[in-house]
């Protein structure tokens, strides 16, 4: 114990500092000679030797996305502890984003520190859209919203009109600008179209009426101005084409042909006088058989 009038002095002053109070600071790694002399000038010495500091490090610092694993391992040392219930070298999954911090320790027991900050991406909110119904043979378009880049099931494009052929599901993968990735479904329901019939063919006479009704579906709109179920008097042979619209609002459509045939023309006069006869000839344009009435 020195003296209070004594100092401490040391022999490689380059390395090492010492102050009255006997501390000594800044000595390198290695063996370093540090001499006590007192106010007689008698001097002691002792060798002071510094195991070389751990050069701990805990990785650099990560960005993943949220539900991702991690594994942090520490370098520089022979055991590492970790803060936040960390164990080393083994995956985990973090929650949030935060700071980790391992401590290092080496053969010699000298320890110390370094920290990794990981960063936990939140994932894209990714939507499909709203489920749908369509007819048979209709375009639909899906597209994706919520991330910076898509891509669909069933050979689906994002943005591009394409014609289901069935009833389907179809998955949308979107993709933010961490690279974080989400998923979303949306259904298309592809109703049937209905089977609409015009009826068969007629065949009328000239100034007679006909009736044409649909059937296959709820709701029936003809071309030509007909009326479904009402009668109507067909000018000349025409092709009626009805379209039949059912509860899905899917429609689909058929034809009925109505040929008009001529009347007979009845040509030529006869004159009798009171109480004679004569014979008549009903032969005239358009007339396969005749018939007489009186």
């Amino acid at each position: 114990t020195p003296a209070s009038s004594d100092a401490w002095l040391s022999s490689d002053v380059s390395v090492a500092t010492v102050n009255s109070s006997g501390l000594v600071t800044g000595v390198s790694s290695g063996t370093t000679t540090i001499t006590y002399t007192n106010s007689n000038d008698c001097s002691v010495t002792t060798t002071v030797t510094v195991n070389g500091g751990t050069n701990v490090s805990a990785g650099t610092d990560l960005s993943v996305c949220s539900g991702t694993s991690v594994t942090l391992s520490g370098t520089g040392a022979s055991s590492y502890s970790w803060d936040n219930g960390i164990t080393n070298n083994t995956s985990f999954t973090p929650t949030s984003t935060a700071t980790y911090t391992v401590t290092g320790t080496d053969a010699n027991g000298c320890v110390t520190t370094d920290d990794v900050e990981v960063t936990v991406h939140a994932l894209p909110s990714v939507s499909a859209g709203s489920d749908e119904a369509i007819c048979d043979g209709d375009q639909i378009t899906l597209s994706g919203s919520g991330a910076s880049t898509y891509s669909w099931s069933g050979g689906v494009t994002n943005g591009t009109a394409f014609t289901p052929g069935s009833t389907t599901t179809y998955t949308v993968t979107g993709t933010d600008a961490n690279g974080c990735v989400n998923t979303d479904e949306v259904s298309i329901t592809v109703n049937s179209l209905p089977t609409v019939s015009a009826g068969v063919d007629q065949t009328i006479c000239a100034g007679a009426q006909v009736t044409l009704r649909g059937s296959g579906a709820n709701n029936y709109t003809w071309n030509n101005g007909v009326i479904d179920g009402q009668a109507f008097t067909p000018s000349s042979t025409t092709t009626y084409t009805v379209t039949g619209e059912d509860g899905n609002s899917c429609t689909a459509t058929d034809d009925v042909t109505v040929t008009v045939k001529a009347l007979p023309l009845i040509t030529g006069t006869t004159t009798l006088a009171v109480g004679t006869t004569s014979d008549l000839d009903g032969s005239g344009t358009a007339a396969s058989s005749n018939a007489w009435t009186s």
